[in-house]
């Protein structure tokens, strides 16, 4: 069955599709095929599975990323790994760093405290 996800939390590790029969499938990261990682209005392929606890989307794969089918292009083929992109919150790189200071009104510069001028 192919569906799209609704939602899914990577730092909880669940979520849910909604099929192409448009019914909600729960999805746990123990659901996803090995190297699989989804995110919200992904196309996905998966297993429809009738549990105690309701219906489960198991060996989840993906067909199409979201932000390919925004683009309004064919399913890219990517080689190999993706380089990882920086999260939010966290540090920029140390060459980024340098950039930006180096861009700064000469006033900026002299205006820090000498322990950021040390990084």
């Amino acid at each position: 069955m192919e569906g799209t996800v609704k939602w899914y939390n990577r730092k909880k590790g669940f979520g849910f599709i909604i099929g192409e029969d448009n019914v909600e499938y729960f999805v746990h990261y123990t659901g996803l095929t090995q190297g699989t990682f989804i995110r919200d209005n992904d196309k996905v392929g998966f297993d429809a599975v009738e549990t105690e606890k309701g219906k489960q989307a198991q060996n989840v794969v993906l067909l199409q990323k979201a932000s390919e089918m925004a683009q309004g292009g064919a399913p890219q083929e990517s080689f190999g790994e993706e380089e990882p992109k920086e999260e939010f919150g966290q540090e920029p790189a140390e060459e980024q760093k340098e950039e930006a200071a180096a861009e700064q009104p000469e006033e900026q510069k002299e205006e820090q405290p000498e322990e950021a001028k040390q990084e």
